[in-house]
């Protein structure tokens, strides 16, 4: 006589059947998962690094995530960035030394070295340029240290003469850990 609250066939030994309770143990109650907190849901795609992204991905991040200094950023969603602002940088500069304003430069343009007006509104345009992009790009930073799971405390030692932007250089470029999620929060 066979017991009415057992199987009719048992699954072989070790194996479980998908979707039912291990056989021989009562069935669990698994509680409702709270909702996360309003502050950073799990899963949120703007702390999360984007691995592999292009050019137009990454200034896209960039600029989305405008002051968030929580999350990560991947060494290609960084590097990208860096690029696109260095050559901006560049190409403001060049403006500036072929029409003269950099101080005590003289061009063929403007053999005196004094500041001309073309100089000054290239100047006027490149400030704005850089208090705008401040922030994001510290933000940023801070980003690429959550990812290689160090604390974005040490973006303040860029502050150090001289060696403190060769430390951020080598710290921006160490791999992704996933330790870093930590920062998701």
């Amino acid at each position: 006589m066979t017991d009415p609250q057992q199987p009719y066939r048992r699954p072989p030994e070790g194996r479980d059947v998908p979707g039912q309770d291990p056989y021989g143990r009562p069935p669990t109650y698994a509680p409702p998962v709270p909702a996360p907190p309003a502050g950073a849901p799990a899963g949120d795609p703007r702390v999360a690094p984007a691995h592999g992204v292009g050019l137009g991905q990454a200034l896209r991040r960039f600029y989305s995530r405008y002051a968030l200094f929580r999350g990560r950023a991947s060494r290609s969603e960084y590097w990208w960035v860096q690029l696109a602002l260095g050559l901006v940088l560049v190409v403001f500069l060049v403006l500036l030394e072929t029409v003269g304003t950099v101080p005590g430069s003289t061009t063929p343009a403007n053999p005196s070295g004094e500041p001309t007006t073309a100089g000054v509104a290239i100047a006027l345009l490149l400030l704005p340029f850089v208090l705008a992009h401040a922030v994001p790009s510290i933000a940023l930073a801070v980003r690429r240290l959550h990812d290689a799971n160090l604390s974005g405390w040490f973006y303040l030692l860029s502050l150090i003469p001289f060696v403190g932007g060769l430390v951020i250089l080598v710290l921006t470029l160490l791999p992704s850990k996933p330790e870093g999620a930590r920062f998701d929060r």
